[in-house]
């Protein structure tokens, strides 16, 4: 069997890995209830601003009747899971093996391991009501852009997304306006599919006023 023959058969048997990962993505998180996604770094550490923050963030979303689902690693995702944690809240880790710094947190009450980046990041949207985007790396951009991707396109539900720490991010924001807006690359409504804030209750209070209808969001 040449090499190429081998690795279709391998590809064969892998979709039923891929399906096992979906079924077993959508009975769990089918039964919580409703929750925010947050991205962010998995660098950061506790004496970290950001870390810091983010577990303000957290809170401020059990606060308004949310659980919390993360990457389930450590930095900023920690940080969410532990914000959620210690406000009483759901928190959930989606984790991904990776051969350098994932490791699932000890926050976590709800636990899913994945080895496909696609499906996880499909279930970190499925049943979100606002995605919360900390600042964190390569990982974190690709997950804000595809999120603001897939909003903008209407293939998932409408939702808020919410830049945290505004001094980050106003480098990415000044460059979107000046050089997409500016060649027409994007339309000036789509700057209204994300908001920038500092504040942990305005975030959450912007997602609680979107009044995300729960029982209609779907990925298609």
């Amino acid at each position: 069997m040449s090499h190429i023959e081998s690795t279709v058969a391998e590809d064969t048997w892998r979709v039923f890995r891929i399906m096992a990962e979906f079924v077993d993505g959508f009975n769990t998180l089918s039964q919580v209830g409703p929750v925010v996604t947050i991205f962010g770094s998995a660098r950061s550490k506790p004496k970290d601003p950001y870390y810091k923050l983010t577990v303000k963030t957290a809170k401020a979303m059990v606060k308004q009747g949310y659980g919390v689902v993360t990457g389930g690693g450590p930095g900023l995702m920690e940080a969410a899971n532990k914000g959620a944690s210690e406000a009483g809240g759901e928190s959930i880790g989606l984790n991904i093996l990776l051969p350098f710094e994932q490791r699932a947190n000890p926050y976590i009450t709800t636990h899913i391991d994945f080895h496909y980046f696609f499906v996880r990041k499909v279930m970190f949207l499925k049943y979100t009501h606002g995605i919360v985007v900390m600042p964190g790396g390569l990982g974190t951009m690709d997950e804000l852009m595809e999120s603001l991707t897939l909003v903008q396109t209407e293939k998932i539900h409408k939702c808020p997304i919410i830049l945290m720490g505004a001094d980050y991010w106003a480098g990415l924001v000044r460059w979107i306006k000046k050089e997409m807006l500016r060649e027409k690359f994007i339309n000036e409504d789509d700057l209204d599919l994300f908001h920038v804030t500092d504040d942990p209750e305005e975030a959450a209070l912007i997602i609680k006023d979107f009044n995300v209808d729960y029982e209609h969001m779907k990925l298609d």
